[in-house]
């Protein structure tokens, strides 16, 4: 009697958590489902739908974890292998993704669906497998032969020309250029490329900058593509200018659909305020992500895959951190796997060795990692990367005369979140987050006192074109 009434006390739970997932409120409807799974944890459909509201939130090795429990439960749960595909895919484990396509269709081979998303993901595993076979350890620069002075602009070209050095003409005529759908000519935007990517490979791997007296320094987290939102914050907070720094946290670019656009921008302002504006390299500016995720996609449908590849080494000049005021570490996913980790270890790490961040070592875990609310460490809840507790956090800051760590790399409904005491601050700037999260956008404003002045706001507006649109594969737009 007592397990009937714990069963439908759960199920009344796991409805709620169904309409809080129809509200597009990802971590309510985990709570909801949590909750029922503790009331009674026999049913494979409560762990199955938190294993969907995890892929909505990027937690991805969790939605494989949910999904396993599922199937150990009910072997027959299709939901359960179709989530944990997805989950695969999402975090480019293709051949575990592709056995549970293949057994979906085994158990419905009359799901078409289904047939279509193991044909999308038998491609991406011979795509993944080609790209590795042709892979070289150093490969030539893409600057190499690029004759930049040699290309012409045509002279019936509708927009602001610039000859050697960027100005704030051709970023304002730009910004309109974009709101209205159209493209840069190719040899501005390698010109754009190529003047970034050197000042900031010649940047510490960790930037060092204080705020001095009279001027701010706004932080940015995550934009990924959402133009018309970036703009927003420039109008609502101030445009970039030699009294108003700005730094963005990394993952610029993928899943949606403006990501050329944003960043040409934020190359602009580099080049035009080296010393004002600040860019760390995020996670999904790699190879494998922009692959799969819409960049590379992207800038081949509106200008060339020779532009990818430019964007894809400046990429990797990128710093990893920066260090506000001697005060606050910022970096885009968050600490390290070993305590004796420091701020010297971040200064001597040599990024030009290091294209892409890997498995494992310092440069992924920067990228990579997530705060816990318990203490220690604990695996990643996204498959990749491992999490760090409030205890981990304070030890890294107390050993570095930190006062806390700015990341971003994670959605949080307010725009923000101060977690580990203070120690740990995370920071998104992409509000309505691929048009599904009802999410709110924020930064971080700080002066010459280095006060953290939080701002939250919403997203707005923008043209008809779904995020993803540019993913060379279906599988990716179930994200």
């Amino acid at each position: 009697m007592a397990t009937d009434t714990a069963r439908s006390e759960a199920i009344t739970l796991k409805d709620k958590g169904n309409q809080a997932f129809k509200d597009h409120d990802w971590p309510a409807a985990i709570d909801f489902y949590s909750q029922a799974i503790d009331k009674y944890d026999s049913d494979p459909a409560f762990y199955s739908n938190r294993a969907q509201a995890n892929i909505k939130l990027e937690a991805y090795g969790y939605a494989i974890a949910d999904a396993s429990t599922a199937l150990k439960l009910d072997p027959n749960n299709v939901k359960a292998y179709w989530r944990r595909a997805i989950a695969n895919t999402a975090i480019l484990n293709s051949q575990a993704a592709l056995r549970d396509f293949k057994l979906v269709c085994k158990k419905e081979p009359n799901n078409k669906d289904a047939k279509l998303k193991l044909a999308e993901c038998e491609k991406l595993v011979k795509r993944i497998q080609f790209l590795k076979a042709i892979e070289v350890s150093d490969p030539p620069s893409a600057f190499v032969d690029l004759d930049i002075d040699s290309i012409e602009v045509p002279g019936d070209y509708d927009g602001v020309k610039i000859k050697d050095k960027m100005t704030q003409e051709f970023i304002d005529d730009m910004i309109e250029r974009f709101k209205n759908g159209k493209k840069l000519h190719k040899k501005y935007v390698y010109q754009i490329i190529k003047a970034v990517k050197d000042i900031v490979y010649d940047e510490p791997t960790m930037v060092e900058m204080e705020v001095a007296p009279k001027t701010q320094l706004t932080v940015c987290g995550d934009t990924h593509g959402q133009y018309f939102d970036l703009l927003e914050i420039f109008r609502l907070n101030g445009y970039p200018a030699d009294d108003h720094a700005y730094l963005f946290n990394g993952d610029f670019v993928d899943r949606g659909s403006w990501s050329t656009e944003i960043i040409l921008l934020l190359y602009a302002y580099k080049w035009l305020r080296p010393k004002y504006f600040f860019l760390n390299r995020g996670n999904h500016e790699t190879d494998d992500m922009n692959r799969v995720y819409g960049f590379e996609g992207e800038c081949k449908a509106k200008y060339s895959d020779k532009v990818f590849k430019l964007f894809s080494e400046s990429f990797s000049a990128l710093p990893l951190a920066t260090l506000v005021g001697k005060k606050y570490l910022t970096l885009h996913g968050g600490l390290f796997s070993d305590d004796k980790t420091s701020l010297d270890d971040i200064r001597k790490l040599n990024r030009h060795q290091q294209r892409q961040p890997g498995q494992q070592g310092l440069m992924m875990e920067m990228l990579w990692t997530d705060p816990q609310t318990t203490p220690g460490r604990g695996p990643s809840k996204r498959g990749v990367g491992l999490q760090f507790g409030p205890d981990v956090t304070k030890r890294f800051c107390d050993n570095n005369g930190l006062e806390a760590v700015i990341r971003s790399h994670e959605v949080r409904m307010e725009g923000y979140e101060v977690e580990h005491n203070g120690k740990c601050i995370t920071v998104f700037s992409a509000p309505k987050y691929c048009d599904t999260t009802e999410n709110k956008g924020a930064y971080i404003n700080i002066g010459p006192e280095l006060k953290l002045d939080f701002h939250k706001f919403d997203a707005v507006p923008h043209p008809d074109i779904k995020p993803m649109a540019y993913a060379q594969s279906s599988l990716m737009s179930m994200m």
